[in-house]
Order: structure tokens, then C-alpha cells, then sequence
């Protein structure tokens, strides 16, 4: 427990036990030992919350709250009580209350610096700028420490932040927050470089670029010291805002003399040469150049630098890469401004060349040269790669042997050139059996590399990784070519590779990737958690994960990976506050508008909002059988129908959907036209999602009343505004799959490695858009007979029963898209039908929306059935004619059951397949297997096939709760 060390108070060794017990996670001993306590002493009001915290851990959140609730009433000022009840709070999530707390505290105690600090800290966790600017200043008042004016002074900067009215930002809170730091200046009270930070920070923000230049380079700038080049990076920034070239010309010249491997300075140094050159910029007579010193502004100067730049850099034992990156960058520019013919800076073919020569054994040199390849022509392409292989040293065993590198440093070199090849579409180019050569040939490499690491720890990469990643890049290819074998080829020599290589990412991502194609979740799982995904990268990578594991039939695992990834956004706005707290204690205000930019940024993940909506619907589909499970569920959630959380206009897709390496040339990879149409795609799909999450639970609220419903009775209950509610979703529906419906008429096809398309065109192809939104209109018409009563709805009546015969005959054809092999064997290669799965899984979720509606008619039917029978008896009739409707509802629920058994046996008969399938008998056609690969592909096969069955039982199993639920649908 936090701070209790210091604390000088006579209760500390009798409370003692209970923190203990709390630290080592034994909540119930924790409780008991409060309770023994304050038996002996019932005003320690420490024990008490330290009770409510035990009780808060063991799942009994009222009881601790309603403890909690009962020390704060008395408004503690001990320090024990006030920091045991902060936790607990926090625990909570409930921030607010420790604003409470510490404001009776600061009114009891009104000179203590720690209650005031504590008061600040506490309104920063809730975001509260003007109570924190208030606290600062109070908190001045009666310690003048800088520290705490200028927590003021950030709180009025976030207040200019957080200000929907830009105009109230820049003419009052920017002003106020000036004047306070000019005042600080005037009177020579800066102290530390986080002052001087935020001054700058607010000239900036309030445009003064010169102001904020001459801070800088003045006699405050002199306390910038804890970045590196703090000063020259800052200046460089405002030379830019005030298009100052001749100043950012010289300064990033002079740096690049100092440390001529720095990038960044070189753009700057470029940038600055074209702009002078474009604005005829000439030194001004008898004066320096700049403030700053010499200034370059013609191409021959330029030139003239970066070649001194090389010379100097080739005196040196090891020399660096910038120089010589810098001249291919002045050239791509040159030309792209049309002017390289005038000034000869060197063939970039050749200097190029010379880079590889210079830095091919370094992993990096492909990185570097992938930016400037397009500076070669494309008749050029083999000749180059041709070149580059002449100058690695490879030695061949015998004449028609492969030659093979002798030490890591050809291996890098060979590896380079490899990439380069692939960049360039030279294999793209070759035919099937070409590139089953190329095949063979990389993973022989990838083995013969292997030597060169065996001294290798696990954690480590073997160095001949990348051999095996294109090999299966190569594969991929061929399996797009209508190559089946090859899918599986590929699995098999990534699980040799992980085999090798345990901690190599990028063999885990594309197994990921490709089992999820093959619709085999269960070796995913065990996968991405080996991936040890950290922080932010549940949002970035997470997509991989939770795109596939439901609609795959894995909902056990579906249901944890949601969970997963919402704990972490759900923590995010409770860390995201620490950060922000950790920023004003040591003096990194800059760093606070980010922290609250990266929050905003989680809250509006497009992936966030996925997951909180496809696990409430996937909670709904494994707890809810009936309408009252059904109301208790949705109660439990919190949702409501009139209620939509989602921030559609600031989404943000945080996908990381460059994570997988790719060597792919420009017109396959993944284009910013991709990205945005998968984003489209996205969100259409998510709209369609939260609409049918959102019409599901508005089910429970058409709450029956037995007597038909007047207009005075319907406003007083509310009831025909949720109706309207439920028509307005529907409406809202049908706009949402017009456009799903128009985005798939484009047909787009994404890279094999890029965006997973999502699961819309299933969604329309095989009908369950269509019975799931004839459910919901459903919906609309019982509400209408439950209104209007049997007596004259003879039209309604016949509606309902024709919507019933109708979605009977839709979910069959739904059933009939359901059916064929999982996974099946032509001509001696596996072939896996994935689409059948989505079905099956899309039948699951269809049915039990068909179930929860049935639930609603039968809630409607069964009063209006009651009633006739009373009437039956008081006429004393033998026949009273039964309304059509019961009829008609009744077949409709029998069918129901029939076609749902029929699904059931149909499962059963997938299982009894799916486990006489012998698959470790089957011999892939066509991929040169060798002896080593034998053994991973049966490990494969059997994945696949465990992946399969584990689908099909979880299905089976949901589908035989909604049957024995069917069975007790009777009127």
C-alpha cells in the first residue's frame, strides 16, 4: 500500500497487519483483520476503508462503496485515511470522489502544502484546468516554490487546449499565461529549463515565432541543456515558421559539420538551397550572410558541401552512411526539378554501387537504397542486381552447386541484394517453376545460414531469417495464382523457422495472417500471445486477432481477446492520468498536451469501438436464450437503444498495417488508397454492427401491457417512443447496408498482406443481412397487433404470417449456404472452405436474433391467448375461432426447431468427417518437399484440422442451448 512508511502515527503498528494482507493479495484475511480492529477501536477510520478496499478486491463494490462513503462523510485529515481512500477510488474508477476528499481536507487544513498538492494532483486526474489553475495558484500563495506557479500557468494552457472556441484560447488564456511567465522574467525568478520550456511552448502557440526565437537564442535559451541540440532544434523551427532560409541554411550546415550523419538536417539544409534558390536570394554586400553564419544558396554550393562531406567522411576508419545517402537524395531532387543534366553529380546507378560496396554487410543498406531505387531505370534492373552479385564473395563446394557465403558478412551482403531483387519485381517476373527454384534455392541458403548462429540465444534472430520470409513471400504469390499446395508450403517453412528462430515476429505475424486465411483460429491464439504485445499495440496489431477469432466459431477465445484488448483501453484513461501527473511533478509540460492527444486519440480507435460492440454482441449470443436472460444481460451492459458511444466523426484507425515486411515494388504494396477505402470498409461494417447491437437491445424495453394501448396511456409509459426509437434503428439500418452494398460493388481486391477485408460480403451473400433485418421489421409489426388487438387486424395478422414463412425459407437457404466440406482433399492437396465457417457462425448469430424476437411474439401472443380462453369459458362455447396468428406462429416455431436439428446434424456429421480424416497420409503435390519439412507439415495439417473441429463443437454447442430454448417457445 502507497505511503505508508513515513507516517508518524500511533495506528500505524496496529494496521499494519491489514496493509499486509492487501500487499500479498490475501483480501479475506485483510477484511477479518479490520473487522477484529474495529471491534477495539470503532472511530479508526483508516481500518474501515481499508476494509471497503478488501471488499472492493473480493467483487462486493457496493458494500465498499457505501463504506467508503461513511469515513468521507466525516471528512478525514489524517494521512492513512485520506491516502487508503485515494486508492480505493481508484480502484473504482470513481476520480471524482478524490476531489471531494481533498477539498474538505484543504478547507480543515487550510496551510498544508501536501492537501494542496494532493487537491491539484486530484482535479488533473479528472481533467479539471480551471480548479488545477486555482489550486497552483492557492498552493503559491502559501509556498511561493516556482514549481507551483507554473503548474498554474500549464493549466491555463490546457484550458486554451481543451477551449471549443480557438478564438477564447488565443485572445484570453494564451494572453493570461504569457503575461504570468513574462512577469517571472521581468522580476528574474526563472529557475529551471522547464520554465523556459513552457514560455517557449506558449510564444509558439500564440504564433509570436520571433518572440519565441529571440527566448531562445537569449540569455533564458542558455537553460535548454537536457536535449541534445535542444537550442538548435528549437531555433530551426521558428526559422522555418518565419521562412527565415538564409538562417535555417547556415544553422543546419553548421550542424552537419559538426555531425554529418544527421538526416533530418540534411532535408533542412535542401529544403533551405531550393527555397533561396527559388526566391533569387543573394548575400547582402559588406554584411554576414545570416545570423547564423555562411549561407549556401546555389546548386554548385550545395554539390560542392556534400562531395567535401564524402571526402572528409573517407579519411575515416569507419565511415558513415549520411554523406553518401545525401548525394543520391540531391540528385532524386535535381532531377525531380529538372535540372540534373546541368550538374554532374555521378551516375546514381554507380553510386549506388559503390554504397552497396561500402555498407552491404549491414542490415540496413536495403532500407537505405529502397528510397532512391526509382532513380534507376527499369532496362536497367538485372544488370544492376548482376553487378551487386559479382562483388559478393560466395564460394560453391562443387561446379553445379549453389555458392554459398562464408561469413555473415557475404550472408548480409547476398541477403541485401535478395530484397533488392524482389523490390525491383524481378521475381515477380519468373513462371511457377522458376519460382520454385528461386524456393528451394532460398531456403537452402536459409539453412546453410543457420550455421553462422548456432551460438545463438532464443531471444535472439537467426541471421538468415529473412531467406525463409521471402521464400514464403514467393509462395504466396504462386497461391494467388491458384497454386493450393503452395499455402501450405508456406506454413510449413514458417514453423521451421520459428522452430530456429522462437522470438522472430515476423514469422508469428504471417503464420498469424495465413492460418486466419485458411480459417484455422485455434493456432493463433497461442501466437499472438507468444508476441508479448505491449501497451499500444493492442490497438495497432490487435486487429489481427479480434478480426478472425468469432466469425471463425472460436467464441470461448473470441471472448477473451475482446477482454484483453478492452482492458487496455479501459486502463488507458486511468494511466494516461498518471502520465499527465508524473509531467507536472517533474516539469515536462510539453509533454502534457501529448499524453491528452494520445488519450483522445485511443478513445476514438476505430478498434476500440469494434471490440466493445462485437463483445457486447458476442456476450448477448453465449449468456442470452430468452427475453428475460436477454433483459438482464442488456441491463448488466448498460445499453440502451437511444444511446450511440461511438465518436463516428473523430475515428481514428490506428492500425498498424505496415507491421508485416514487405519487398513488394510500389504497385503492389499497400497505397494510401487502400488504407482509406479499408477504412470506409470499416466503418460501414461497424455501423451495421452498433446498429444491430443497438436493435437488439431496444427488444426488452416493448415492455407488453395487456389492454390495447391509448395515446394518453403510450405517452405516460413511454412505450411508443421506444417503438419509434426501434423504427428510426431500422431506418437508420437500411441506409448503413445501402452503403455496405455500394462499397462491394467496387470489388476491391487488398494485397494479400495488406487490410483484411471484413466480414460485409458474407454478410450479404449468403442472407443473413436480409433475415436479420426482416427479423427487426418484424419487431414492428407484432408491436402493431399488440397495439391495435386481434380484433381488426386481420391485414397485420397476415403480415406477420407471411414474415414467418418468409424467414423460414431465408434462414434455409442461410442453412443451405452452410453446407460442404470444412476441409477436403483434390488430387492429393488439402483444400479448406473457410467460407463455410463464416456461414455457420453467421446462421449461430441470425437464429438467435430469430430466438429473441420469437421471445417478444410469444410475450405478445401469450396474454391475447389467455384472454380468449376466459372468454371461451364465461360463453361456455366449445369453439371459440382462434386468430390466424397463433397458427401461423406456432408452424413458424416448429419449423424453427426442425431446421435447427437439421443444423445440429449437420455439425455432428462435420465432426465424424473432420476426425477420420487421415490428413498426415496426404503428400503435397508439387513442392519438393525435403525430409526436414516433413515433420512441420503434419504439424501444420493437424492444426488446421484441430482448428476446424474445435469450430465446429463450439457452434454445435450455442446451437443446442437456442434448440432446447426453441422447444420451450409454446403458447
Amino acid at each position: 500500500m502507497a505511503a505508508r512508511g513515513h507516517v508518524q502515527d500511533p495506528n500505524d503498528r496496529r494496521l499494519r497487519p491489514i496493509y499486509d494482507y492487501l500487499d500479498n493479495g490475501n483480501n479475506k484475511m485483510a477484511i477479518q483483520q479490520a473487522d477484529k480492529l474495529l471491534k477495539k477501536h470503532k472511530d479508526l477510520h483508516c481500518a474501515k476503508v481499508l476494509k471497503a478496499i478488501g471488499l472492493q478486491r473480493t467483487g462486493k463494490q457496493d458494500e465498499a462503496y457505501a463504506l467508503a462513503q461513511e469515513v468521507a462523510a466525516l471528512e478525514p485529515t489524517d494521512d492513512n485515511s485520506l491516502q487508503a481512500l485515494t486508492i480505493l477510488y481508484r480502484e473504482m474508477h470513481r476520480p471524482e470522489l478524490v476531489t471531494k476528499l481533498y477539498e474538505a481536507a484543504v478547507k480543515k487544513v487550510p496551510n498544508s502544502e501536501e492537501y494542496h498538492s494532493h487537491l491539484f494532483m486530484a482535479y488533473a486526474r479528472v481533467g479539471e484546468y480551471k480548479k488545477m489553475q486555482q489550486a497552483g495558484m492557492a498552493l503559491y500563495k502559501i509556498v511561493p516554490k516556482n514549481p507551483y506557479y507554473f503548474w498554474s500557468v500549464m493549466s491555463l494552457i490546457m484550458q486554451s487546449i481543451s477551449a471549443q472556441d480557438e478564438n477564447l484560447s488565443k485572445t484570453m488564456f494564451l494572453p493570461l499565461a504569457e503575461r504570468m511567465v513574462e512577469k517571472m522574467v521581468k522580476e528574474d525568478k526563472i529557475e529551471a529549463e522547464a520554465e523556459v520550456e513552457l514560455y517557449y511552448m506558449i510564444l509558439e502557440r500564440l504564433e509570436k515565432y520571433k518572440e519565441a526565437l529571440d527566448v531562445v537564442r537569449g540569455k533564458l535559451g542558455e537553460k535548454l541543456t537536457s536535449e541534445l541540440q535542444s537550442r538548435e532544434n528549437k531555433c530551426m523551427a521558428m526559422y522555418k515558421k518565419l521562412c527565415r532560409w538564409p538562417e535555417c541554411n547556415a544553422l543546419s550546415r553548421r550542424l552537419l559539420l559538426k555531425n554529418s550523419d544527421d538526416w533530418q538536417f540534411y532535408i533542412t539544409y535542401f529544403d533551405s538551397v531550393f527555397q533561396l534558390i527559388d526566391e533569387s536570394w543573394t548575400p547582402p554586400p559588406d554584411e554576414e550572410h545570416s545570423l547564423e553564419g555562411e549561407v549556401h544558396y546555389s546548386i554548385e554550393q550545395a554539390v560542392k558541401f556534400i562531395e567535401e562531406r564524402i571526402t572528409e567522411e573517407s579519411k575515416n576508419a569507419r565511415p558513415l552512411r549520411g554523406p553518401y545517402l545525401a548525394k543520391l537524395e540531391l540528385i532524386r531532387r535535381l532531377r525531380y526539378r529538372g535540372c540534373n543534366d546541368e550538374y554532374k553529380l555521378g551516375d546514381p546507378e554507380e553510386l549506388m554501387f559503390q554504397y552497396f560496396k561500402k555498407f552491404g554487410d549491414k542490415p540496413c543498406c536495403f532500407t537505405d537504397l529502397k528510397v532512391f531505387v526509382d532513380l534507376l531505370p527499369s532496362s536497367q534492373y538485372a544488370k544492376f542486381i548482376s553487378q551487386l552479385l559479382e562483388v559478393i564473395p560466395l564460394s560453391a563446394a562443387a561446379e553445379n552447386e549453389i555458392a554459398l557465403p562464408a561469413d555473415i558478412k557475404a550472408l548480409q551482403q547476398h541477403l541485401c541484394v535478395v530484397q533488392l531483387s524482389r523490390l525491383l519485381g524481378i521475381y515477380h517476373a519468373m513462371d511457377k517453376k522458376e519460382k520454385l527454384t528461386v524456393v528451394q534455392e532460398l531456403m537452402l541458403r536459409y539453412r546453410h545460414g543457420l550455421e553462422f548462429g548456432k551460438s545463438c540465444l532464443k531471444t535472439e534472430l537467426q541471421f538468415s531469417d529473412y531467406y525463409c520470409l521471402l521464400a514464403v513471400h514467393l509462395l504466396l504469390d504462386l497461391w494467388l495464382e491458384g497454386e493450393e499446395a503452395a499455402v501450405w508450403q508456406c506454413l510449413t517453412l514458417l514453423e521451421e523457422g520459428l522452430s530456429h528462430s522462437p522470438s522472430n515476429a515476423q514469422f508469428k505475424l504471417l503464420l498469424i495472417r495465413i492460418y486466419c486465411r485458411l480459417g484455422a483460429f485455434e493456432p493463433v491464439a497461442e501466437l499472438y500471445s507468444s508476441l508479448d504485445a505491449k501497451h499500444i499495440q493492442h490497438d495497432t496489431i490487435g486487429y489481427l486477432l479480434t478480426r478472425y477469432a468469432e466469425s471463425l466459431g472460436h467464441y470461448t477465445a473470441a471472448s477473451q481477446s475482446c477482454n484483453f484488448a478492452l482492458r487496455f483501453f479501459h486502463s488507458n484513461q486511468k494511466d494516461t492520468s498518471e502520465y499527465i501527473i508524473q509531467a507536472y511533478k517533474y516539469g515536462a509540460f510539453e509533454k502534457i498536451p501529448e499524453f491528452i492527444a494520445f488519450r483522445n486519440r485511443l478513445n476514438s480507435s476505430l478498434h476500440f469501438a469494434q471490440v466493445r460492440t462485437e463483445r457486447m454482441l458476442l456476450d448477448l449470443l453465449l449468456e442470452a436464450n430468452i427475453s428475460t436472460s436477454l433483459e438482464e444481460s442488456i441491463k448488466s451492459m448498460s445499453l440502451s437503444p437511444e444511446e450511440d458511444d461511438i465518436p463516428w466523426k473523430d475515428l481514428r484507425d490506428n492500425r498498424d498495417l505496415t507491421v508485416l515486411f514487405n519487398w513488394d515494388p510500389k504497385d503492389r504494396d499497400i497505397s494510401e488508397e487502400h488504407r482509406k477505402l479499408s477504412l470506409e470498409e470499416e466503418t460501414v461494417w461497424l455501423r451495421i454492427r452498433s446498429l444491430t447491437l443497438r436493435l437488439v437491445s431496444g427488444l426488452p424495453t416493448l415492455s407488453h401491457t395487456i389492454q390495447p394501448k391509448n395515446s394518453e396511456k403510450t405517452a405516460e409509459n413511454g412505450v411508443s417512443s421506444k417503438i419509434d426509437t426501434i423504427r428510426s434503428l431500422l431506418q437508420q439500418l437500411e441506409v448503413a447496408v445501402d452503403s455496405g452494398k455500394k462499397f462491394l460493388e467496387q470489388k476491391i481486391q487488398y494485397p494479400v498482406l495488406g487490410p483484411p477485408p471484413t466480414r460485409m460480403a458474407g454478410f450479404f451473400s449468403n442472407g443473413s443481412c436480409q433475415c436479420q433485418t426482416s427479423l427487426f421489421y418484424l419487431v414492428s409489426d407484432i408491436y402493431e397487433l399488440d397495439t391495435n388487438g386481434l380484433e381488426d387486424s386481420a391485414e397485420i395478422q397476415e403480415r406477420i404470417g407471411n414474415s414467418f414463412k418468409s424467414l423460414v425459407e431465408r434462414l434455409t437457404d442461410l442453412f443451405n449456404k452452410c453446407k460442404g466440406d470444412l476441409i477436403e482433399v483434390r488430387d492429393g492437396t488439402l483444400k479448406t472452405h473457410p467460407n463455410l465457417l463464416e456461414n455457420l457462425v453467421f446462421f449461430v448469430e441470425t437464429i438467435s436474433i430469430a430466438l429473441w424476437v420469437s421471445s417478444y411474439c410469444d410475450s405478445v401472443l401469450r396474454p391475447f391467448k389467455s384472454n380468449l380462453q376466459k372468454k371461451k369459458k364465461k360463453k361456455k362455447e366449445s369453439s371459440v375461432a382462434m386468430p390466424p396468428v397463433f397458427t401461423h406462429f406456432l408452424d413458424y416455431v416448429t419449423e424453427l426447431q426442425t431446421l435447427t436439428s437439421n443444423v445440429i446434424d449437420h455439425i455432428k456429421g462435420l465432426e465424424i468427417i473432420l476426425t477420420a480424416l487421415k490428413l498426415e497420409e496426404l503428400s503435397l503435390k508439387d513442392t519438393l518437399l525435403l525430409q526436414e519439412e516433413k515433420k512441420f507439415t503434419k504439424t501444420v495439417q493437424g492444426k488446421v484440422q484441430s482448428s476446424y473441429h474445435h469450430s465446429v463443437q463450439e457452434i454445435g454447442e450455442l446451437l443446442k442451448k437456442r434448440l432446447d430454448t426453441i422447444k420451450k417457445l409454446k403458447i
